[in-house]
C-alpha cells in the first residue's frame, strides 16, 4: 500500500510546540482527544509491553489538578526558595488548557525489558499524540517539570512505586502561527557506511 508521504514528512517536519499561553478558548472537540488517544497506542513497544499510561483531565478536573500542583509546591518548597511566577505558572499552564494529559509509563513486573525501552516506548507514544493533534490543527506542549513524581502525582495516576510520570500533554487550539525552526544539518547528525 502507497501512502501519502508528503503529508507525512509535513507533519513530522512542521509540528512546534505551542505553550498554553498562546492556547484560545475554543474548545478541542473530544473526538480528536479520542484520536490521539488511539494513536498512541499503536506507538512501537519491545514484546508488546505497551507500557504508556494516561490520565486525561477536563472540565472540573483541571482546576482540581492546578489546586493540587499548587499544594504540591507550597509544601516541598522552603520559604527561602518559593518563586511567586513559578508557582502562578503551575496552575496557568493547566487553567489555559482544554485537556492536560498525564502520561505514565507503566515498569512490567517480570522488568524484562530494560527501563529504557519502556521509556521510549512511551515516548513514540507521545510523538504519536502530538503529530494526530497537528494534523487536526490542535496545539500541544509536552511539559517534564513540577515535581511530576511526587508521590502524590503517581497516586493521583495510580502508577505502583517502579511506573514513572514522564510529563504532561497540554492541549489547546491556538491561533499562532507556528513556524519553522532549524534543525542541525542531516550531515552533522548522520554517518553513512557502505563498507
Amino acid at each position: 500500500m502507497q501512502y501519502n508521504t508528503e503529508m507525512i514528512n509535513h507533519l513530522i517536519r512542521h509540528r512546534r510546540t505551542i505553550k498554553p499561553a498562546a492556547f484560545n478558548k475554543t474548545t478541542v472537540s473530544p473526538e480528536i482527544i479520542q484520536q490521539m488517544l488511539e494513536n498512541a497506542r499503536w506507538a512501537p513497544t519491545h514484546a508488546l509491553t505497551q507500557p504508556w499510561r494516561f490520565v486525561v483531565l477536563s472540565g472540573e478536573a483541571l482546576q482540581k489538578f492546578a489546586t493540587l500542583r499548587e499544594q504540591l509546591y507550597k509544601e516541598s518548597t522552603p520559604p527561602e526558595k518559593f518563586n511567586e511566577n513559578k508557582f502562578n505558572k503551575l496552575s496557568e499552564q493547566v487553567l489555559d488548557s482544554n485537556y492536560v494529559i498525564l502520561i505514565g509509563m507503566h515498569r512490567q513486573p517480570t522488568e524484562k525489558i530494560p527501563e529504557w525501552e519502556e521509556i521510549a516506548a512511551v515516548s513514540c507514544a507521545v510523538q504519536n499524540m502530538q503529530l494526530t493533534a497537528f494534523a487536526y490543527g490542535v496545539a500541544t506542549f509536552w511539559s517534564t517539570g513540577g515535581m511530576l513524581n511526587h508521590a502524590s502525582i503517581k497516586d493521583f495516576m495510580a502508577l505502583g512505586e517502579k511506573d514513572l510520570c514522564m510529563g504532561l500533554l497540554y492541549v489547546g487550539n491556538t491561533d499562532t502561527e507556528m513556524h519553522d525552526v532549524p534543525r542541525h544539518p542531516i550531515e552533522d547528525v548522520v554517518q553513512m557506511h557502505n563498507k
